[in-house]
Order: structure tokens, then sequence, then C-alpha cells
């Protein structure tokens, strides 16, 4: 249609075909639209789990509930919201060990593996600029805390509210990426949402490392290692050995829910479309890195004020998980951040340390009450 002709009061499903067409040609294979009402069931769930300390000081949609609920904050105007799951489910690839073999590997989380909200990212504005051309206003949200994406695509139709808190897109599982396009443009929407399928099953509060799901649905982040392994601060004693060799990310709960694993290889994306992709780092690659080159190579990870010595933190625990044995460079690494002025890594350097068998590089006092805090913590 031409800016010059009115609008329409309403479009079919033929138009939202071709938007989804176009969303398609970015590996976008799911398409739902909702209704641009308030999202009173989240924002109300969202304030309840706030009150209740469940979110850890996570900020995202917990920042500010009354507008990452209300699409109309985010396009005046707003009547329908078109929302979008790409997959990222990749094939299994093994981890590159280092020339010398002297590697010791992290395991990333799937969703961290490779940007996956970029090429979301360009879809979406794809479809946003489409109905833009066609007179609507439009504006695309991936990975933002203007909306809460789940919520939205739930109401779009598009799959149910595992246990574990994601959502299982019907008929695919949980191996996707959600992003959304708010907009003027008075498209038809899902009218009913997906049934539960879950069932009575609850392997993933079963085999949750840290019994994170405290209730269907429901995540105390407190105790989740994707929040524990991104979050600033020292990492409880609670947590260090659970995080084993996880340096970003839990995909744990996802590994064990029936329709994710029986469904999710429909899903798989080819090795060439994740440019960039790391199944694992090698920790020690990292200890040894400049803050230039660590930003460089896992700087599209989230790390809280763009401070690599929270991905160096998660290494040092990986380390100390590892049992490696401690070879000239594991000790000239240890020694190094032993010395170190930042008291954060000093400090999970003496647990890495003690770990290893190399209690004998850490000292016996340190004027920072963390650091002395580990230096008398029972191993």
């Amino acid at each position: 249609m031409r800016r010059s002709e009115p609008l329409p009061d309403a479009l079919g499903d033929d138009y939202v075909g071709e938007l989804t067409s176009i969303a398609a040609e970015h590996g976008i294979t799911r398409v739902g639209v909702a209704s641009a009402d308030v999202l009173v069931r989240a924002r109300d769930e969202i304030l309840r789990r706030r009150d209740l300390g469940l979110h850890d000081g996570m900020q995202f949609t917990y920042k500010n509930p009354i507008r990452s609920t209300d699409p109309g904050a985010a396009v005046r105007g707003a009547r329908a919201v078109l929302v979008g799951a790409r997959p990222y489910l990749a094939e299994d690839e093994p981890f590159a060990a280092a020339a010398d073999g002297e590697a010791v590997p992290a395991r990333v989380a799937r969703y961290a593996q490779a940007d996956h909200y970029g090429p979301l990212r360009t879809g979406l504005w794809a479809v946003a600029h489409r109905l833009r051309r066609d007179g609507w206003k439009a504006v695309a949200f991936a990975d933002d805390n203007s909306m809460v994406d789940r919520e939205v695509a739930y109401r779009a139709g598009l799959g149910w509210f595992g246990k574990n808190a994601n959502l299982l897109v019907e008929g695919a599982g949980s191996w996707f990426v959600l992003g959304s396009v708010v907009t003027t443009a008075p498209l038809p929407f899902a009218t009913a949402p997906v049934a539960d399928g879950c069932g009575t099953c609850r392997r993933c509060l079963d085999s949750c490392p840290t019994q994170a799901i405290v209730d269907a649905g429901v995540v105390d982040a407190s105790r989740c290692l994707a929040w524990i392994l991104q979050k600033p601060g020292i990492i409880d004693h609670r947590w260090r050995t659970v995080i084993g060799d996880r340096i970003y990310g839990c995909d744990d709960c996802q590994e064990v829910c029936p329709p994710t694993v029986r469904l999710g290889a429909r899903h798989r994306l080819a090795h060439a479309q994740l440019v960039g992709r790391r199944d694992a780092v090698d920790v020690l690659d990292l200890l040894d890195a400049d803050d230039e080159a660590v930003l460089a190579r896992w700087g599209s990870w989230y790390l809280h004020d763009r401070d690599p010595r929270w991905v160096r933190r998660n290494a040092l625990v990986v380390l100390g998980n590892s049992g490696v044995r401690p070879t000239a460079r594991v000790t000239a690494v240890l020694a190094r951040y032993l010395a170190l002025d930042d008291p954060t890594l000093r400090a999970h350097a003496v647990w890495t340390a003690r770990r290893l068998g190399l209690g004998y590089l850490v000292p016996t006092t340190d004027p920072h009450p963390d650091v002395a805090l580990e230096l008398n913590a029972p191993l």
C-alpha cells in the first residue's frame, strides 16, 4: 500500500504471512501476533517476585516493570505486537585445545556461544521497516528491558511456559531467542494461548544443580548459575564447586526437558550461520589476556559495567574445579592473580590455588576484608 492511501482499519492473515516471510529470510522460524494490551499477568508476577527478593538484584525487565509490560510505552498508539522466535541450537563441535596440548576448557551455554540476537534483531527490523513503509509505526526489540518477550510470545500463541520458566515453542522446545515488533498496525492476533504441555513432568526442577527452580515456572535468581556467573561480587562458597566447568550460563534445565530434547534437533543451525561461535573457552588463555583482548573476544556477553574482572573471576573458579596438574603456566597465572590490586580476583585466586595444591603461593594475611575472609575460610 502507499502512504497517500488511507490506512485500513484491519489487516488480514495474508499480510501477516508477508511479514512472516520477511522474518524467515533472517532465520526466524516462528512468528505470532499478540494484542498490545498491558501485560497485566506478567506485571503482577514480576512485582510479586521482586517483592520476595527472587530477582537477587537483577535489573533487566525488573528495572521498570511498568514500562516493560506496556507495549504502548514503547510505541504510542500500539495495537499489536509481532513476536519472532529464532533457533540457536547448533551441532556440537569439539573444543580445540592449545597447540601445546595445555588447555583448561570451560563450557559456554548455547545461547552465549555466538551472537544469536544480532540476526534476530536484523530480521525484526526488516519486518518493522516493511510496516513503516506501509504507513504504520513500528519498533523492534530484542534482548532489551523494554519488553517481556516471553509473555508476549505466550500471548501470541507461540508456546507455553515450562516449569523451568522458559517459553517452550509448540512442537520445537526452548532452544530459541525471542524478540518483538511493536506496531500501530491492526494485525490479527491470537485469541488463546497454547495449552500447557509439561503435565506432571518435573525433570527440570529435579535436575537443576542448585535447586533454583523453587516452584513451577519460578526461579530464584540467587541460586541460578546463569545469574550467579553474571552478577558482580564474590561468588558464594556454596556455588563454587557446583559451577564446575561453566564459565558463562547454564543449560541444564533445557538439556533434560523432553520437548526440547526430542524436538529441538529439528531446528538446528548450521555452523556456517554462527560467525565467531565458541563452544568453550580456554581459561588459561582468558586469564593471560589483557582487558582489551578479553572485551574483544568475549565482550558480547553481559559483563557488569563492561568489566572483564567478572569473567576472569569465573575463569578462576573453573580453574579451581578443573583438578588440572599445577604446571609452570598454571602456577605463574595464580601467582600473578594473587598479587593483583583487585581484591575480588585475589580472593578467588586464593581459593583456586588451595584447590590445586598450590597453598604455598597463598599469603598468610591480606589488608582487604574480602581476601582476609577467604584466607580464613575452610577449604
